[in-house]
């Protein structure tokens, strides 16, 4: 499944979730997903890119849990780079070989 291709997405006003008793324990989930060919996330979540929203803090949060955190753009270059490397070195090592986008 996870490598299946997507044939339809939804938004939060085409769902409602409604609370049922199910058998399926919450361990035996499997919500992995591929972003890219090479980008997998354990949580097929991203926070929005928004100045607001995401920058070291949240994007580190976001890894962590397994999912995906974008610094916004609305920083200066410098601070950008800034907020990047805080992320990468918030385990205990440093991404050597980071996937970025243009």
């Amino acid at each position: 499944m996870i490598d299946s291709p997507i044939r339809e997405a939804l938004t939060f006003d085409d769902v409602l979730l409604v609370p049922a008793y199910s058998e399926v324990l919450p361990t035996e989930v499997d919500v992995r997903t591929r972003l890219t060919q090479r980008i997998s996330l354990n949580l097929p979540i991203m926070s929005a890119a928004m100045d607001s929203v995401t920058e070291a803090r949240c994007a580190i949060t976001m890894a962590r849990e397994g999912g995906l955190g974008i610094i916004h753009k609305n920083l200066p270059p410098e601070q950008q780079a800034r907020e990047v490397e805080k992320v990468k070195r918030a385990e205990s090592g440093m991404i050597v070989d980071p996937v970025t986008a243009r």
